[in-house]
């Protein structure tokens, strides 16, 4: 039986949209119905885009029949409100990450959503990118026994990208922590097979014209006595892209020539106003589109140098499928090359809406990232362990499924 395509609006049409936008267009079991957005430009483009309504609040958006699901895209602090109006409206919602910025808005989240009887799924994070799924899928087979160990880095120039003031400000969401581990958290709790169970973390925070955190380190012991360090680097000097081939994050070839392009590029700008301006056309309607955001991957994305021990083999992710170092040889397990770049997000929220399969990103794992990327914050500052108390663990077996219909 044809399954109707799920009718989605979208609220925010900024960088996250951006990034989904290829997503949106090509997969075959979504239609864009309508999107809400303060900025003239970004609605105008999105009717042009898509022959669908466009609203400049948020609660017009949710109180339209029309829509089925909402991707919430807004800035991180307006999540809680935005998704308590989609669920007194009735729709399901898959919301940005971070989930939230405190984990009393992450519950009440959680609990309107509950009480409307709909989906709420946490995304996009990199946990959903295919090889950190088969790598799983190669966990639970069994093959190579149990996990034991899971080291994660990732080098990057994000601190050094056009930034908005309250972007730099930790207090409003800025920072690594909040935009960053909580795609590396989700990779590791993904592989990690349990609750955590302790964070003991040190940040840095070394450059006092971007006064937030750009990089951090971190340990993480689980109480199935998997232990996991994690490293991230905002700071555009050393490329983890370059243990990865030089495929870039979102699956594109990178090149290496063009190191030092975005420290080089904030040189040439005066002041904040210009800096915001600049991010600004990076964004939907100010010059981006669908015409010139089509597909254009040629491998999976990924989040950096991934490794995970297990008592017969280390299994890494990669861009093109999971290298498996075992006892005597090492091989590749290969991933077809997607056709649709992030198609796992939808199909996760696709299957939970249309066949009410229990997806892995529920509302309840993003407050357990969430609470990993506060400890992260809390431990950093006051130089102690952090013991976790609102853990959930991976549904077992993880199941790689695409959504065609």
């Amino acid at each position: 039986m044809l399954v109707p395509r799920l009718k989605l609006g979208i609220a925010g049409l900024g960088r996250g949209f951006m990034l989904l936008l290829p997503t949106f267009a090509a997969h075959p079991g979504i239609r864009l119905v309508a999107a809400a957005d303060p900025r003239e430009e970004a609605r105008r483009q999105f009717r042009d885009d898509f022959a669908a309504t466009t609203y400049a609040e948020v609660a017009d958006l949710c109180a339209d029949p029309d829509v089925e699901a909402i991707y919430i895209a807004t800035p991180h602090q307006f999540h809680r409100e935005h998704v308590e109006l989609a669920a007194a409206h009735g729709k399901h919602v898959l919301v940005e990450k971070p989930m939230a910025l405190s984990l009393e808005d992450c519950q009440a989240m959680i609990d309107a959503m509950r009480r409307a009887a709909c989906w709420l799924i946490v995304g996009h994070s990199h946990s959903f990118d295919a090889p950190y799924l088969r790598t799983r899928e190669i966990i639970d087979s069994q093959d190579f026994g149990a996990v034991r160990m899971i080291s994660a880095l990732n080098y990057t120039d994000f601190l050094y990208r056009p930034r908005r003031p309250e972007e730099l400000n930790t207090s409003q969401g800025g920072g690594v922590v909040f935009s960053q581990a909580a795609h590396q958290v989700d990779i590791v709790r993904l592989l990690g097979s349990g609750h955590v169970k302790s964070v003991r973390a040190a940040t840095g925070s070394w450059d006092p014209a971007r006064p937030t955190e750009g990089a951090y380190s971190v340990l993480l012991t689980f109480d199935n006595g998997v232990f996991a360090n994690m490293t991230y680097s905002g700071f555009a000097h050393f490329d983890s892209d370059e243990l990865c081939g030089w495929t870039g994050e979102l699956g594109r070839p990178r090149d290496p020539d063009q190191y030092g392009c975005a420290r080089a590029r904030l040189m040439e700008i005066q002041g904040p106003e210009e800096e915001a301006a600049l991010k600004n056309t990076r964004t939907y309607g100010a010059g981006l589109s669908l015409t010139n955001s089509q597909p254009q991957d040629t491998a999976h994305n990924h989040f950096g140098f991934v490794l995970v021990s297990c008592d017969g083999a280390d299994l890494r992710p990669v861009p093109h499928g999971v290298q498996v170092y075992a006892h005597t040889r090492r091989f590749l397990e290969p991933l077809p090359r997607p056709e649709i770049p992030r198609r796992e997000v939808l199909d996760e929220l696709i299957g939970a809406i249309r066949h009410d399969r229990r997806p892995i990103h529920t509302g309840e794992w993003g407050m357990a990232t969430m609470e990993v990327c506060l400890a992260i914050l809390e431990s950093a500052q006051n130089k102690h362990e952090v013991m976790l108390s609102h853990q959930t663990s991976v549904p077992d077996p993880v199941c790689y499924d695409k959504t065609s219909d």
